[in-house]
């Protein structure tokens, strides 16, 4: 195309990750969480980031789990996201979709007690995690 080709490397990455993040962008469309749960979602947040933070600082989890959880924080930190944060729905979505994936490795590595013993929440608050993180369902074999 240029007749260079670290140019053409360069441009095909671009190109590549540019689909790929429109892809994305498409999927978390279609699939993004209903109005009514992202709403209780966004409630149970400081609760959550509470959570997550005390289960890194738990010297009884795995090593590999307070791994996962620290780069959360950092991912939840930054200001960079996958999607901005200031697009309506989306942008909090996929915070939400990847909180709920750690957890979710989290809790079949430590197990469900661990996150339970470290809840700051409600009883009701510890209730709707379960429930929007889909911790309640038995896990699914292939």
């Amino acid at each position: 195309m240029t007749g260079s080709w670290g140019w053409d490397l360069l441009m095909g990455l671009a190109v590549a990750l540019l689909i790929t993040w429109l892809a994305l962008i498409g999927t978390l469309a279609i699939v993004r969480p209903r109005a009514d749960l992202l709403r209780e979602a966004l409630r149970l947040l400081p609760d959550v980031l509470r959570l997550v933070r005390r289960l890194a600082a738990d010297p009884d989890l795995p090593r590999g789990v307070r791994v996962r959880l620290a780069l959360l924080l950092a991912y939840l930190a930054l200001p960079l996201d996958v999607v901005p944060d200031f697009i309506p729905i989306l942008g909090y979505a996929d915070d939400a979709i990847i909180v709920t994936a750690v957890l979710r490795s989290v809790v079949r590595r430590a197990g469900l007690q661990a996150i339970r013993r470290h809840w700051p929440g409600t009883d009701d608050g510890f209730a709707a995690v379960v429930r929007l993180t889909g911790l309640d369902k038995p896990p699914t074999t292939a």
